[in-house]
């Protein structure tokens, strides 16, 4: 299974809301494999199917560390149907390298979506694991992570990011005239 192309902010899949899946077929399950072998070789603890150009509503998670047992969680169509408390923390994302924030989410959650055999599962949440699905679903929604910050500070981030897409560009383009 091929290891994907993660997109980067500001690519418009990732500010886009995700479509539902109507049927999961062998596309859907390829596609899931494909996104947790992609989670795990950027390295993430979560991934949604936008973040690699699917705009469908599919997620991979697995936040044990890397010295222990994978536990892949795959969830189709999944919603946030209870969610309690609050906590900031730090968080990352693989689609906004090298930036990372304090972000204010739901302590404790309850998710329900279907796995790959079809199976409607709910699955409560805390800690890492609750954050983690929050991320990736807000992804679903077309909604990343510096959206939920300070609208200063997102301005900052993005001026950062800016800079750094015009200095790769200013690169490649230094690159190409070598030749």
């Amino acid at each position: 299974m091929p290891v994907a192309k993660i997109r980067i902010y500001p690519d418009p899949v990732l500010q886009t809301r995700a479509a539902e899946i109507e049927k999961i077929d062998e596309r859907v399950v390829r596609l899931a494999a494909d996104m947790a072998e992609t989670m795990y070789a950027a390295p993430g603890v979560g991934l949604a199917a936008p973040q690699i150009g699917v705009s469908e509503r599919l997620i991979v998670l697995d936040v044990k560390t890397p010295e222990g047992e994978k536990e892949l969680i795959t969830l189709i169509n999944p919603e946030i149907i209870e969610a309690e408390g609050r906590i900031v923390e730090e968080e990352g994302c693989l689609s906004v390298p090298e930036i990372r924030e304090n972000v204010a989410r739901a302590e404790r959650v309850l998710v329900r979506g279907l796995d790959l055999d079809e199976q409607q599962r709910e699955i409560e949440a805390a800690g890492l694991l609750a954050r983690a699905f929050q991320h990736e679903i807000d992804h679903l929604d077309g909604i990343l992570f510096i959206d939920r910050i300070s609208r200063l500070k997102r301005g900052i981030i993005q001026r950062k990011i800016r800079k750094l897409i015009q200095e790769a560009q200013a690169a490649q383009d230094d690159g190409s005239r070598l030749f």
